[in-house]
Order: C-alpha cells, then sequence, then structure tokens
C-alpha cells in the first residue's frame, strides 16, 4: 500500500472496503503484447500465410499505447494531474497522427470535404483524449470499464473482418481477449482493479483502432459506428463535463454523480448496476452494427433510437443540473407571459406616480395584479401613520407590527382565502423614497406546479418604493382606516379602471 500497488478506501467516492490491488491493467498489457509478438513471429516465420501483418503498422500504435501505459502506471503509484495527463496523451495522439492514423473528414457533417493537416490534428488528439480518458471515467465498479470496452472491441473486430483489415482484426481480437481473460477476476466481487493503466490503455488501443480501421471502410462506417459502439464512455464523459459546466464546479473535480452512481442511489445492488449497464453497452454496439447497411432510413432510425433512449434515460437518473435547464426552457417558452407580467407591474409603477386618490391607487393595484400569477394581497399601514385615530374599537384589527388594513383583493375566481394552508405568501415593507416607512403589503399565491411567471425581483425592489410614495401622497386619514365589518365579509376585489 504504501508503494501505491494497492487502492486503499480512502475517499467517500471509493465503494470498496478493503484494499485491493490497483495494476490490474499490466496483466491486459502484457497479455496483450506477447499475442501481439507470438503473431509478429508467426509471420515472419510462415510469410506464405500472408496474414497482413504489418510491423510499422503495429509500431504506429503501440510505440504510444506504451507511453498511455507507462503514463497510467506512474498515475497509479503517483497520482498526477489532469493538465500533465493530456499533455501526454496530445503527444501520443500526435505520433498516431504522424504515423498516418487520423481523422481526413467528417462526412455526416462537412460531406466529402478534406481537412488539412492543422485541422485534423486537433480532431485527432480530440478523439483520443476523449475516448482514452472516456473509458477511464466509467471505471467506477468493478468490471465496468473493462466489460463495456469488451463490447466495444468487439464491435472494432467485426468492422475490420468486413472491412478487410487483419491488422485491425487481429488486434482488437488480442485485446478483447486480454480484457474477457482479466474480467474473470475484476467482475464483483473483484480481487483486482483495472486501474488507470488498464483503463486509459484500453481507450487509448480502442481510439487508435477505429482511426486505423477508417481508413480502409466506407467513410459513414468509419464514422458514425466507433462513436456509437463507446457510447456508454462518450455519453458518461459529456454528462460529467455539461453537468460540471451547469453548476459551476471545475470540470476534472471528482463526484458522486456518475450514472452508476445514480443507480445505486436508486436502490441496485452493485452486481444489478454492472448488469444494466453492460446490457446499455450491449445495445450500443447493437446499434452501431446496424450502420454497416449504411441507408438513410438506417441512419435516421439508429439516431432515432439513441437520443430517445439517452433522453428517457438521463430524466430517469434525475440530475439536478438538468432539471435546472429543462426549467430555464420553459421559462423561454413561456418567455412572453413573463414580458405581460413584468409589464403590468412596471405599468402600475408608472401610473402609481401620477396617482391622485386612493380610489385609482386601488383600481391601479387591482389591474397589476388581475394579469399576473398571484391570488391576493393583502395592504396594510402603520397605526400612526398620517395621524391616524386611534379607536378603541379597532384594536383587534392590529397586525404584528401595529398596521392597520387598508385594501384587501382577491382574484376574481379565485378559491384563495386567507385561512388556506397550500398557500404561499411574500411580504413587501413599504418605505418611501425618504425612509419613512407607512405599512406593509403581503401578497398570497397557492402552491403550484407551474412556476410563477413574473420577474420576483423587480417585485421586491422596484415596486414597494414606487406604492409606498404613492401611499403618502394620497392616503389621508379618513380613508386610512378599513369601514367596520369589511375585514370579515371577505376580500375587498378592486376592479381595473
Amino acid at each position: 500500500m504504501a508503494r501505491g500497488w494497492v487502492a486503499a478506501a480512502s475517499t467517500e467516492r471509493h465503494l470498496h472496503s478493503t484494499p485491493l490491488p490497483r495494476l490490474g491493467g499490466v496483466a491486459i498489457f502484457l497479455a496483450f503484447v506477447c499475442t501481439m509478438t507470438i503473431a509478429l513471429l508467426v509471420s515472419w516465420r510462415y510469410p506464405e500465410l500472408k496474414t497482413g501483418f504489418s510491423l510499422q503498422t503495429l509500431a504506429t500504435m503501440m510505440v504510444p499505447g506504451v507511453l498511455i501505459f507507462v503514463l497510467g502506471v506512474y498515475d497509479d503509484i503517483r497520482s498526477v494531474g489532469p493538465y500533465f495527463k493530456f499533455a501526454v496523451q496530445a503527444v501520443a495522439a500526435t505520433m498516431l497522427f504522424a504515423g498516418g492514423l487520423r481523422i481526413l473528414d467528417l462526412p455526416v457533417l462537412f460531406g466529402n470535404h478534406h481537412f488539412s493537416w492543422f485541422v485534423g490534428l486537433p480532431l485527432t488528439i480530440l478523439w483520443v483524449v476523449a475516448i482514452t480518458n472516456a473509458f477511464n471515467l466509467i471505471d467506477g465498479l468493478d468490471g465496468l470499464a473493462a466489460g463495456s470496452a469488451l463490447f466495444s472491441t468487439l464491435v472494432v473486430f467485426v468492422v475490420a473482418v468486413i472491412s478487410q483489415s487483419p491488422i485491425v482484426s487481429l488486434m482488437s481480437l488480442a485485446l478483447a481477449g486480454a480484457t474477457l481473460g482479466f474480467l474473470r477476476f475484476n467482475f464483483n466481487p473483484a480481487t483486482i482493479f483495472l486501474g488507470d493503466c488498464g483503463s486509459q490503455f484500453i481507450g487509448f488501443m480502442l481510439a487508435a483502432l477505429a482511426l486505423r480501421g477508417a481508413q480502409k471502410a466506407p467513410t459513414i462506417i468509419a464514422v458514425a459506428i466507433p462513436v456509437v459502439s463507446f457510447g456508454l464512455p462518450i455519453l458518461e464523459t459529456t454528462l460529467s463535463v455539461v453537468r460540471r459546466l451547469i453548476s459551476g464546479r471545475p470540470i476534472f473535480t471528482a463526484d458522486r454523480e456518475h450514472i452508476h452512481h445514480k443507480l445505486l442511489q436508486r436502490g441496485l445492488s452493485h452486481r444489478q448496476v454492472v448488469i444494466v449497464l453492460y446490457a446499455v453497452s450491449a445495445l450500443f454496439a447493437l446499434l452501431s452494427l446496424f450502420l454497416l447497411w449504411p441507408t438513410g432510413s438506417t441512419l435516421g432510425l439508429v439516431l432515432a433510437v439513441l437520443g430517445t433512449g439517452i433522453w428517457m434515460g438521463v430524466q430517469h437518473l434525475g440530475y439536478l443540473e438538468f432539471g435546472e435547464l429543462r426549467r430555464v426552457a420553459q421559462r423561454t417558452i413561456e418567455q412572453r407571459q413573463i414580458f405581460i407580467n413584468n409589464l403590468s407591474i412596471r405599468r402600475a409603477m408608472e401610473e402609481m406616480r401620477v396617482a391622485h386618490d386612493y380610489e385609482q391607487l386601488s383600481r391601479i393595484l387591482g389591474a397589476a395584479f388581475a394579469s399576473n400569477d398571484f391570488d391576493a394581497f393583502d395592504l396594510r399601514v402603520q397605526r400612526s401613520y398620517e395621524g391616524l385615530s386611534e379607536l378603541q374599537e379597532w384594536q383587534h384589527n392590529l397586525g404584528p407590527r401595529g398596521e392597520r388594513p387598508l385594501l384587501r383583493w382577491k382574484r376574481p375566481g379565485s378559491h384563495f382565502a386567507m385561512e388556506m394552508s397550500n398557500a404561499w405568501s411574500l411580504t413587501l415593507d413599504l418605505v418611501t423614497s425618504n425612509n419613512h416607512r407607512c405599512g406593509s403589503m403581503t401578497i398570497y399565491r397557492m402552491y403550484s406546479d407551474r412556476d410563477l411567471q413574473l420577474d420576483i425581483n423587480l417585485l421586491t425592489a422596484a415596486f414597494p418604493a414606487a406604492l409606498a410614495n404613492a401611499l403618502a401622497r394620497v392616503l389621508t386619514p379618513a380613508e386610512a382606516v378599513l369601514r367596520p365589518g369589511e375585514e370579515d365579509t371577505g376580500m375587498l376585489a378592486a376592479q381595473a379602471g
């Protein structure tokens, strides 16, 4: 453990309770290298087999692959920062590009247009770095990354066989065999972890094999199949980046909100989560194979199924960040109503500046609130305001701050009542421009699934001062007291005038 070869349950993100070896990727790397060495010796010894095995192609992928493996081992033992890892991965991707494994076009987006090197190089680096880290990111449960990689590797193998690419077929088969052999010990309950050396090496080799296979496959197969077959790690990476951007957290911050964590929170066991995500990986792999016979209808069907499935899955996981996005989208759709409600408040503020009596002021308030989402309001003034008489019979009408009811309004047709418990209220202190408090206004709204279609800052900032100034100008002692009995007969409905 002191040398970093064993993973201890040291943080809340770890789901194991006992220390386990973390360098399982060494076994996959050695098995893969031994298999390819044997294949190379056989091709040299029996050239008549015409295996199509190319030492140059093997070296083009293996040299940067070894670099990624060494990076992973060092990260497992010593731990390195994300920027250092990205830099090394970018160097490895550049080595692939220099060896001829590069992204030359994106026919789905740009037709048959071929990119120059200064466009192809960044795209190649982005692809390699993204896929390498995607498989590393889903390595959070026993057997998850290895199992998902196994499905993706089998797709690469099938595509290589159909495209008659022997080197890709052999390398993908060797990688699948090494992964399958390791999965026996990595499946829950695991006795050894894949580690960064394993997940990064697998992800890098799959990214490189996809680039190599793209050179001999039809364009739609070369681009679409790898993306779809790597669906689960790509989806996990995309969700993680988008979630953290929305919530304002650093992108490289670790958390417990990955897909497998969300499924665990829903009550599934460790093994059940892995099996569910295996099924998702298998579905991505199956859909990618449909693209071996690309037509307009096939591509459209695959995209429709993927889009629907991903949308439903993300909704089921219940991410708070996407709930907030949904709320913003809903408010964007309803923006016209928000404009209308905001304008009614702003128009009331303008009209209150020139109101000359209490009756006009009450009509202005009624008109303003008749067009928004509130159900009632209660306007009260200070007992001592403007020298109001302290009549003994009005003492029971005093509020908690010595305020008397002045106007009560309820939306016509609303079932709201003061004693109802299924409503919330907002109390605004009415303070004039010269800092004199003259009362308060309490606004009520019954609980509803529908969002409030109003800028609440407008209501709490400028509106109270405008109303307080109008009250100070138009209110007289005779008008500042609610007539006897009116507080018992219900709320007065102010009519728009």
